[in-house]
């Protein structure tokens, strides 16, 4: 979403750019993409740089600074973010599952139809966070591991009462 914000922010920069600019800050958005798809992130850290060497200027648009800020911030967003960017090129060529918005979909309802104030029970913003720890926990098959931390005489056999108790 944040790379076609940038993408709109450089189309409304036609009047007031140069063309060339226009369309080189196009080519790096869309090399950017690619590159983030593909979880190479070393090489889409360079082009945020050169993406921002390219924009900065003494004499800037307005326009131009917005999407410079964007560039920026983006930057700062990957950077941080860099271990949790997936390899969707890599997942889809092994035809492995590259969204989540299913997923996201059905907490969003759960979450939403709990924090009405006519609902019976309705939830504190901790126990929500908590319910959907553990559920994440649950599609990843990561509960069982993290209860026989916990309880190391935990046997494999009570699986299915894990189950139920999830």
């Amino acid at each position: 979403m944040k790379l076609t914000v940038m993408g709109q922010l450089n189309k409304g920069m036609q009047k007031i750019e140069a063309r060339s600019l226009i369309k080189d800050v196009e080519k790096q958005l869309e090399s950017l993409k690619h590159h983030l798809w593909n979880g190479n992130i070393t090489q889409a850290l360079r082009l945020i740089d050169s993406l921002q060497l390219i924009l900065r200027d003494d004499t800037m648009s307005v326009e131009r600074k917005k999407l410079l800020k964007a560039v920026r911030e983006f930057g700062g967003y990957i950077a941080t973010n860099q271990q949790f960017i997936p390899d969707y090129g890599d997942r889809y060529r092994n035809d492995e599952t590259i969204t989540t918005s299913f997923v996201e979909s059905a907490v969003n309802q759960v979450v939403s139809k709990r924090f009405v104030k006519s609902q019976q029970m309705r939830w504190s913003q901790r126990g929500a966070h908590l319910l959907l720890q553990v559920r994440t926990q649950v599609l990843n098959k990561e509960l069982r591991i993290r209860f026989q931390q916990w309880y190391p005489g935990m046997s494999d056999a009570s699986e299915t009462e894990l189950r139920v108790a999830a």
